[in-house]
């Protein structure tokens, strides 16, 4: 099992065929088999919090409580940031307000919540943003700045223009495409850096967007998301299943070298490996 730090980041809105024709960068490592690309199906309903919780936690909607985007409140669920925190390990976050909600404190406030640096919190030390547009550049900035200061064992990355664009312009628009392929270049400038300073590598989405603007249904182009995985734990290679989004926590975990939470799935190894 591997023992070493990981970096997830979540890129909102980013759906499985257009990472594909967008995400250069990525795509380049794939297909020098220097990392495994998967295809995953996201739980329902396709909203953004919902999802937050599901990545995080493992645990599906009906179960965790966390119905929709309104849910404002804290997670009763083990959470990556958890379940490293009580195996000795350091956690950290560079996300929108909604993940220092669930799991650090419920409402967010932006006098007191937006940097955050408390060891006895779930997420140990936080830079929060709280408006949609605020620019994926400063926040991948932010995250660096974490990770170079306080050298997290596990630190998530969430990052929002992807999903701005698509609900203003449609997920089958010009501008889409543009956040897509704009946060590829600001991936290729960090996640070499973050490698070389020790972190595999996960790189996802909660959900979709279709040619209306929308997600939250039941539609491919709202639940079919990308997986990257830069890790010496797998073998490069690109998935011919289709992963169930409630894996997502248990194979952080695994990569963590920190025991899965007790409602998390066993991994499917058979998928991940096929």
């Amino acid at each position: 099992m591997p023992d070493k730090k990981v970096v997830m980041i979540t890129l909102d809105g980013c759906r499985y065929d257009i990472a594909i024709q967008q995400l250069g960068f990525l795509n380049h490592f794939v297909e020098k088999k220097l990392a495994s690309r998967f295809k995953v199906l996201s739980e329902s309903p396709s909203n953004s919090r919902p999802l937050y919780e599901v990545l995080l936690t493992g645990v599906p909607t009906f179960e965790n409580g966390i119905y929709s985007n309104y849910s404002v409140q804290r997670s009763k669920e083990e959470s990556i940031f958890s379940l490293a925190k009580e195996a000795g390990k350091t956690t950290a976050a560079a996300a929108y307000h909604w993940v220092s909600e669930l799991y650090n404190r419920a409402p967010f406030s932006m006098f007191e919540d937006r940097i955050q640096h408390d060891s006895t919190k779930n997420i140990q030390h936080g830079i929060f943003y709280s408006e949609d547009t605020y620019p994926d550049s400063h926040l991948f900035q932010d995250a660096h700045h974490l990770i170079s200061t306080y050298h997290p064992d596990f630190m998530y990355v969430h990052s929002m223009n992807i999903d701005d664009e698509g609900h203003k312009f449609t997920g089958n628009s010009i501008e889409y495409r543009r956040a897509v392929n704009r946060i590829d270049t600001i991936l290729a400038i960090y996640i070499p850096r973050w490698i070389e300073m020790g972190y595999q590598i996960v790189v996802t989405s909660d959900h979709g967007m279709d040619d209306f603007g929308n997600h939250g249904g039941t539609m491919w182009e709202h639940r079919e998301v990308p997986l990257f995985i830069f890790s010496d734990g797998f073998p490069p290679h690109i998935g011919t299943g289709v992963i169930d989004q409630l894996q997502l926590a248990p194979i952080v975990c695994y990569m963590l070298g920190i025991d899965k939470g007790q409602k998390m799935e066993e991994i499917d190894w058979e998928v991940l490996k096929g």
